[in-house]
């Protein structure tokens, strides 16, 4: 699914509204990569916080899944939505020429559907976060990817890290997305993956609450690897918690073996680099920091 210079990319918004204006810094960019971008219909659109009816945002979706000539698909901002149009998809198109389907966030939840499915796709930032300060690290990890560039990631050493080394397909994304679409035809077995988790906005009690459900739903227990990135703006009530977001997940995640990767820089911070979901990838948590590398592709 490499491209190369005079591809077509197509930028959609699967949840939330967004303008033109807002995403110019993107299209620009993506120009300079020598990529011909196309807009959906979806961008500009608005039905109250969403980019048009739900009918609206899945057919315009609908229409680059099935276009043969369009070679990646970017999702314009996460939000709330994507999870509303997934069930009326036909991937049978897709499934003869696929192509990269690229966001994060509310995006989890294409991610899982399409893992579901067999595809892989790209976790990454979106056209929205283009002219974040701090993002050029994100959007160049992304582009490395596109175009089939090698790419592996080191990051420095956390105190919370567990050491250890794991071999699995790449899956994950949004906490609170993953956790909405347990029990849908989007849920996946997570045994012997490396999974990653990044949120936003959350009270720490329902991070807790949905930890305890991944753990009860067996979810973690068989798992071969944990990254850990940004906890984004965590909320706390007037009678605290009384832990942080890592230690929340330190806790839930004490009683097994597998190696986890704390401060992983992916998430909802300018720091977030592109993760291929569904490659498999080898994870090692060492006493001096941790290395991400992929071993094959699908």
């Amino acid at each position: 699914m490499n491209l190369q210079a005079g591809d077509k990319i197509a930028i959609v918004s699967t949840a939330r509204k967004v303008s033109l204006e807002e995403m110019q810094p993107a299209i620009t960019v993506l120009q300079s990569w020598g990529l011909e971008v196309i807009l959906g219909e979806t961008i500009g659109a608005e039905f109250h916080q969403f980019a048009g009816s739900d009918a609206l945002r899945r057919s315009d979706l609908q229409r680059f899944l099935d276009d043969a000539s369009v070679k990646a698909i970017l999702c314009a901002r996460g939000g709330y939505g994507t999870a509303r149009i997934l069930d009326d998809l036909d991937f049978t198109e897709f499934a003869r020429n696929p192509k990269w389907v690229i966001g994060f966030s509310d995006v989890t939840a294409l991610h899982a559907h399409l893992y579901k499915l067999g595809f892989e796709s790209l976790h990454a930032i979106m056209p929205i976060l283009f002219p974040r300060e701090g993002s050029e690290a994100a959007i160049e990890s992304l582009r490395k990817i596109l175009f089939g560039e090698a790419i592996s990631y080191e990051v420095p050493a956390h105190t919370f890290n567990r050491l250890g080394k794991a071999e699995g397909e790449l899956v994950g994304g949004n906490l609170s997305i993953l956790h909405t679409i347990i029990g849908t035809r989007s849920d996946f077995d997570y045994d012997g993956k490396i999974l990653f988790l990044e949120d936003l906005d959350e009270y720490l009690y329902h991070l807790d609450r949905m930890l305890v459900h991944l753990d009860r739903c067996g979810k973690l227990q068989n798992l071969a690897g944990l990254i850990i990135g940004h906890m984004s703006d965590m909320k706390d009530n007037l009678i605290p918690f009384g832990q942080n977001a890592y230690e929340i997940i330190r806790e839930h995640t004490s009683k097994y073996n597998f190696p986890v990767c704390f401060d992983f820089p992916v998430g909802h911070e300018a720091h977030n680099l592109a993760l291929v979901c569904g490659r498999k990838a080898r994870l090692e948590v060492g006493k001096d920091g941790s290395w991400l590398e992929y071993l094959a592709k699908n």
